[in-house]
């Protein structure tokens, strides 16, 4: 196992942190599934149209949808937004470690409803597999979105808070890119 694995942090929950990332609580030789499942709501002064654009357009998506600015640098980022279409986006975070996070989407239904699978890996090492949804509800001139993710956490890798924080960090960069420009 590559040193670097012994010193990953908690990726999703010490990414947004000005603190630098610090040794994962993990057992490298368990073989394990640890599970969770959260939702995420969040009111946007956007209608659906635009916050499932901000999902839906690659350029958007790619100012709010990263890693933690000046602590990961983007390797590739693929995009084909379309039932049974790919989503990869694979990074460096400061000391050497690669994030992937690899996407297929199995549904989508415009400015409603989109529904995807993803695995996450460290390094070469595969941590989680996720299933999550991502609903948009016209809510007055606005939107109510609905994020919901379950996940299974492998081999020791139990990192469920770590994801959820992650989560509300993207949700929270979203909520600054549609506010910066508004999708088209």
């Amino acid at each position: 196992m590559p040193e670097s694995l012994e010193r990953i942090g908690v990726f999703f929950a010490k990414r947004w942190e000005q603190t630098e990332i610090t040794t994962a609580e993990t057992n490298m030789n368990e073989y394990s599934t640890q599970y969770t499942t959260y939702t995420i709501e969040r009111k946007f002064d956007a209608p659906p149209s635009q916050v499932f654009a901000a999902w839906a357009n690659p350029a958007i998506k790619a100012r709010w949808f990263a890693g933690p600015r000046g602590k990961w640098k983007e390797k590739i980022r693929e995009f084909n937004f379309r039932v049974g279409g790919r989503e990869r986006l694979i990074g460096t975070l400061t000391g050497g470690v690669v994030s992937s996070f690899d996407a297929r989407y199995l549904d989508i239904v415009a400015d409603r409803r989109i529904v995807y699978s993803y695995d996450m890996h460290l390094d070469e090492r595969k941590i989680s597999i996720s299933q999550a949804s991502v609903e948009f509800i016209p809510a007055g001139a606005g939107t109510r979105m609905t994020f919901t993710e379950q996940a299974v956490f492998l081999d020791g890798y139990n990192d469920a808070d770590g994801r959820k924080k992650g989560t509300r960090a993207l949700l929270d960069q979203l909520k600054a890119a549609l506010a910066a420009k508004p999708a088209a």
